[in-house]
């Protein structure tokens, strides 16, 4: 089974899917190394990626999908996962595939990206993630105003692991 964490900068993926990933035993992975030196420069830079930006690494997203899949890796995937087309290109087995969606207020996230070190997402761009942002339908939806632990353990408990 594959876990994908997904929510804007700043809501928590990395941290919780550690986490998670933990609890379990699971591989942790986080779509962020799948990200081109040149698209890291760019975010660090506060432009936003194009959607020409983000096709490459889509992709390489999507093949490391299948082949955890086809080797029957448990994986939990912190991913941004902003728009439903992105979900849906990365969904390649709905019943394999459990998407968890980070949800905060964007006065919880911006000041948790404020407090942030050594990272390239700066706070200037939380409103383009904001902006782009389509929230999933059919989800576990989780709020980060939880401490992490109880966000885990709901995680847990919704997938019934």
């Amino acid at each position: 089974m594959i876990i994908l964490v997904m929510g804007v900068s700043g809501s928590g993926k990395t941290t919780i899917g550690k986490l998670l990933a933990d609890s379990l035993h699971w591989t942790f992975s986080d779509a962020d190394s799948f990200h081109s030196s040149e698209n890291v420069e760019k975010m660090r830079s506060g432009n936003p990626l194009t959607e020409a930006d983000r096709t490459p690494w889509l992709q390489n997203l999507q093949t490391a999908i299948k082949n955890w899949l086809q080797e029957n890796q448990n994986v939990v995937l912190a991913c941004s996962a902003l728009k439903d087309s992105y979900r849906q290109f990365l969904l390649v087995d709905s019943n394999l595939i459990k998407i968890v969606y980070l949800k905060g207020s964007y006065e919880l996230i911006q000041k948790r990206l404020q407090e942030r070190q050594n990272h390239y997402m700066s706070a200037t761009l939380l409103d383009s993630q904001f902006h782009t942002l389509e929230e999933p339908l059919d989800t576990i939806y989780m709020d980060i105003a939880e401490t992490p632990q109880v966000i885990v353990q709901n995680i847990r408990t919704a997938l019934g692991i």
